[in-house]
Parts: structure tokens; C-alpha cells; sequence
């Protein structure tokens, strides 16, 4: 399988690679590029893409634009971290250990989603399946490396407009006084949630922490429950890290991919509606490692990468996903 990462220079790009290793993807050509050419790595053109079986992007919404279409036409494989095709309504958004089975076998463009929106997900998955959910409020506390490798580079440094502060701004405002951040968490979490009405209000919040988001969520459930049997669901959900006691913080789970919750807890007496802590690494689960994981799903599903061929059809199981990692 000849593997290609657009985008390889950025801190995702460079996430996807080193998940790619970690986790012995059998890749017998990794290709690696980028706006323009430089030591190790190519510059982008559909040409160079030409040999590539899978291609990953993880740059700009324009180098996506461009050169993903022509990658489509000759039968590739696209898993791409942009914006760009997350809202399209004949592509999947997935998140393994959710919608595995919005996979179909006519499919070969993957968009990842939001990482904000991914984290939130892995969290929210197993309160929909246990007792429904009727809507969600979140804030969020969202690492500076979402802001890019510049951004990371000036933290790093100690400079820039994210160190010693707090910037309840990611994105442009809308007319509605929404950004375009808290407009992807919404939109995206109900696509991937498959909850298209769910009612879900989100303020996110740039603060002066490296790579792991962190989301405070308060959420109303359809049908009534208790803490204890939510503790219950989350502890045995996949990708979930459940605290049933103490706190967990961002820089405890950075350079990890699961995603941690703590602080569950109840509004009183109240039956459905519940607060936790989310926690978890936005290079990773957020984005290089959910991207990898897509891929494996393809390959555990008997994708012939050579070909794109399905060597058997139907839809993808949660097994898939435990035999693929």
C-alpha cells in the first residue's frame, strides 16, 4: 500500500506519520508533501499524487479543494482533516468506535471531524445508547496547537497572543454572534451523533495549554438515569478513560488517544440532567489517530488498497475495529 500525507510539515501531518509507525500500518511507500518542496518532503501536484493508493491531508481547505477531486476520479482513497467535505451529505463523518457502519462500500472520501467535536463524540456516544439525549450545552478549553503550527511554535517560544491568556474566540463571529468553531461543534457532533435536531449550544474558548482540549458539557438526557449507570456505560465505552473519582487536566492526557471523563455529576435530585469533564489530546484522537484509525477499519474490512476493491461486503462491526488495532 502506497500511503501519501499532504500537509506533512504541519503538526497534524507530522501526528499522522507518527501514528502511521506507531501503530505498523503496512505501508510499503510513504510519500510525504507539502505546499512547496523541501528537505524530505514533495511539493504537492496531482502528479505526484498519481502513484498513491491513500492519501491523507491534513493542511489547508484550498489544498483540498484542489487536488482531493482528481484523487476520487482515479479510485483513491481520501481521509482528509480539513473543513472541507466534513458537511456533505453522501460522505460519512466517522469516528470508529461510533458510526463504523456509515461506511459503505461506495465510499472512498473520509472526511475527520472537528477534533473538538470528535472528543465530545467519543464521550457522548454511550449517554445517547444508554438514555437519549435531549441537548447538550458545552464550553471548551481548546489547546493552542488547534490553532496550527505557528501557534504551537510561538507558545513554545512563550509568545503570542494565546500565552498567559484566555480567547473566547475560535473562529470568525457570524451575524448570530456564533463562531465558526461553535458552529462546527454543533453540526458536527449531530451528523456524527446521527441526532441531525439535537439541540446543542457551544462556547469555545482558546487557553494557553499545548495539545489535549478539554470540554466542560452539561447535557439533558431523553429518558431518566442516574449517575451510577452512566458511570456505568462510560467505564465500558471504547476509547473512554472514566474517572469515577478526582479530576484529570490536559496536561495529563497529552500524547495519549483516549479520551478521559471526570466530574460526573447530577443537578440535584434531577433524573436527566448531568455534567462532566471531558478530556482529550486534539493531534491525537482529534485528528492524526482518528485518521489512521479510518484507514484501519478500511484495511480490517478487506480493502485490497492496491485496488480499492471490497473483498466482502455489508457494513463494518465494532469488531472490525477491535481486530484492526
Amino acid at each position: 500500500m502506497n500511503v501519501a500525507v499532504v500537509g506533512a510539515t504541519g503538526a497534524v501531518g507530522e501526528t499522522i506519520v507518527q501514528v502511521l509507525r506507531e501503530r505498523k500500518i503496512p505501508v510499503e511507500r510513504l510519500g510525504l508533501f507539502a505546499s512547496s518542496a523541501r528537505s524530505g518532503v514533495l511539493e504537492t501536484s496531482t502528479e505526484a499524487l498519481a502513484d498513491y493508493d491513500t492519501v491523507f491531508f491534513a493542511g489547508s481547505d484550498e489544498a483540498s479543494s484542489e487536488f482531493v477531486p482528481p484523487i476520487l476520479e482515479r479510485g483513491g482513497v481520501v481521509i482528509d482533516n480539513s473543513s472541507t467535505y466534513r458537511m456533505r451529505s453522501d460522505v460519512p463523518l466517522v469516528v470508529p468506535e461510533i458510526n463504523a457502519s456509515a461506511i459503505l462500500p461506495e465510499h472512498h472520501l473520509f472526511p475527520v471531524g472537528n477534533c473538538t467535536a470528535i472528543i465530545l463524540c467519543v464521550a457522548l456516544a454511550p449517554v445517547r445508547d444508554a438514555a437519549g439525549l435531549r441537548s447538550v450545552n458545552v464550553a471548551t478549553y481548546q489547546a493552542v496547537s488547534g490553532a496550527g503550527r505557528a501557534a504551537l511554535e510561538e507558545f513554545d517560544a512563550g509568545e503570542g497572543a494565546f500565552v498567559r491568556n484566555v480567547v473566547p474566540k475560535v473562529g470568525d463571529f457570524g451575524d448570530d454572534g456564533y463562531s465558526g468553531e461553535e458552529l462546527k461543534v454543533r453540526d458536527e457532533t449531530r451528523k456524527i451523533l446521527d441526532l441531525p435536531e439535537l439541540p446543542l449550544y457551544a462556547t469555545t474558548v482558546r487557553v494557553p495549554v499545548r495539545t489535549a482540549h478539554s470540554e466542560a458539557v452539561f447535557f439533558e438526557t431523553e429518558r431518566e438515569t442516574t449517575v451510577e449507570q452512566l458511570a456505568l456505560v462510560l467505564s465500558r465505552a471504547p476509547a473512554v478513560v472514566f474517572h469515577r473519582s478526582g479530576v484529570v487536566t490536559p496536561r495529563d492526557v497529552e500524547g495519549t488517544d483516549d479520551v478521559h471523563v471526570a466530574r460526573l455529576r447530577s443537578a440535584g435530585d434531577d433524573k436527566r440532567h448531568f455534567q462532566m469533564w471531558v478530556v482529550g489530546d486534539q493531534l491525537r484522537k482529534g485528528a492524526a489517530t482518528n485518521a489512521v484509525q479510518i484507514l484501519e477499519l478500511l484495511i480490517a474490512r478487506g480493502v485490497r488498497a492496491s485496488s480499492f476493491d471490497y473483498a466482502r461486503q455489508g457494513r463494518a462491526t465494532q469488531d472490525d475495529i477491535a481486530g484492526s488495532g
